[in-house]
């Protein structure tokens, strides 16, 4: 796997979400006398980035948030560096054994697992009411039941197109002519494909990051996979559609039928010229940037089909702490001093885990702020400028409504099948699932 300046040495929300096929077809979590990870009094904090991951900016930003509680506190925390995140179960098995940590990540398409399993603890009433307006509702609402809130978000990645500036000029292009709609991108996916590169790539590995890339191509068409009747929606025109529009890239030739490493991987798929165009992330700008800087890129909003509108996706992790831990007090003080208070140094978190650590973009309208210099230049200002106004937050939802929706993209992009068959028997299945869902709302 390569190694990028926003991805820690082999680990990324984007490799994690995609092992997610295995994690979904897994039970769920409720019931389980939990206790927290570790015989001591400290409480430790699972996660993927320190004190061993692999890019220093991001270990130096979780390093001396630990170190600045630890000196202050009497509570003191430890970083558990997790090999076993990236295949999706280690965290889940550390509950299902009654080991689960104090503090831990998850992502939106995660959190009902937990949720619905009652591990996570309510942290509002250790939130200011002005801190919690500061968050942005779209994205602070994934983490919400009822009002309350069961984590909160270290970043937003919103999901876009990135091109090859040479690639383009080799085809006669320019940044003029970057497609706008679904036509156009197919129409110059074939323009830009060669003998030995292809003109643009979709993410092919079944899992939680695919679900996640495909989603903003379903509304643009008007698609949802579940109707305000709380009834499956998916058998639509904009389902039919987003699903079609993955297979014509295939078919057409223009898009491959493998990735290279993974689909959220820009440098070795983009950055080593295996395609021209690809559907990637914010994080891009710092892996391009420190690990393919001879190689000149844009960036451009998703193409919407015609008579569509534009919308974008935007996932990220958040901290949560274990309702059934150790000193789960301690723990909701710990994440709402850390990214949850109107204390600068709170605010300025979120701006370095954004422009320092990684390329991201906050999660709070303060560090939008505070940050503003930093997020209105460069690439991070294509994204804050022409991407986010678009941003619709990561869905949640339980691991068999994942399941459903990924099997349908993967029959249709990679096996063939027709996407109005897909659609409505995917949407038979959804419809028996809801009937006897009993969890917390899907959004």
């Amino acid at each position: 796997m390569i190694t990028t300046s926003n991805i820690p040495s082999g680990w990324s929300r984007r490799s994690i979400l995609k092992a997610g096929t295995a994690l979904a077809a897994a039970t769920g979590l409720g019931g389980l006398p939990m206790r927290a990870f570790g015989q001591d009094d400290t409480l430790h904090f699972w996660q993927f980035y320190a004190p061993d991951g692999g890019v220093k900016p991001q270990v130096d930003w979780f390093t001396k948030m630990v170190d600045d509680w630890n000196a202050k506190s009497e509570t003191k925390i430890t970083l558990d560096y997790i090999v076993d995140y990236t295949n999706g179960t280690a965290l889940q098995t550390s509950f299902a054994s009654n080991q689960g940590p104090d503090i831990f990540l998850i992502s939106p398409g995660d959190f009902l697992r937990y949720y619905n399993g009652g591990v996570l603890l309510d942290l509002t009433p250790h939130i200011a009411p002005e801190a919690q307006a500061d968050f942005l509702e779209g994205v602070i609402a994934s983490r919400k039941v009822d009002g309350k809130i069961y984590g909160i978000p270290m970043e937003l990645e919103p999901m876009a197109f990135y091109y090859s500036v040479k690639a383009f000029e080799d085809a006669g292009l320019n940044e003029n002519d970057v497609p706008k709609t679904w036509d156009e991108l197919l129409e110059i996916g074939n323009k830009l494909t060669t003998a030995d590169r292809y003109g643009l790539l979709f993410e092919t590995t079944p899992g939680y990051y695919q679900n996640f890339t495909w989603y903003p191509f379903m509304w643009q068409g008007g698609g949802e996979f579940q109707g305000a009747d709380g009834k499956s929606a998916f058998d639509s025109p904009g389902v039919v559609a987003a699903l079609k529009l993955w297979q014509d890239a295939i078919n057409s030739g223009a898009a491959p039928r493998q990735v290279n490493s993974g689909g959220w991987d820009v440098t070795a798929n983009l950055g080593a010229g295996y395609c021209a165009m690809q559907n990637v992330g914010i994080w891009g700008i710092s892996a391009m940037d420190n690990n393919a800087p001879d190689v000149p890129y844009g960036i451009f909003k998703l193409p919407s089909p015609k008579d569509g509108k534009y919308v974008s996706v935007g996932g990220g992790w958040a901290f949560v702490a274990n309702a059934k831990g150790k000193n789960p007090e301690a723990a909701a003080k710990f994440i709402a001093w850390a990214l949850g208070s109107m204390e600068k140094d709170s605010i300025q978190r979120h701006v370095d885990w954004c422009t320092v650590a990684k390329s991201d973009m906050p999660t709070r309208k303060s560090a939008l702020e505070q940050g503003a210099e930093a997020f209105n230049k460069g690439n991070l200002g294509v994204f804050s400028r022409d991407i986010l106004p678009g941003v619709r937050a990561e869905p949640r939802l339980p691991p068999e409504v994942y399941k459903i929706i990924s099997d349908a993209i993967q029959a249709t992009q990679l096996g063939g099948a027709d996407p109005q068959a897909t659609a409505t028997a995917a949407s038979q299945q959804l419809d028996a699932f809801l009937a006897t869902y009993s969890g917390a709302p899907m959004m």
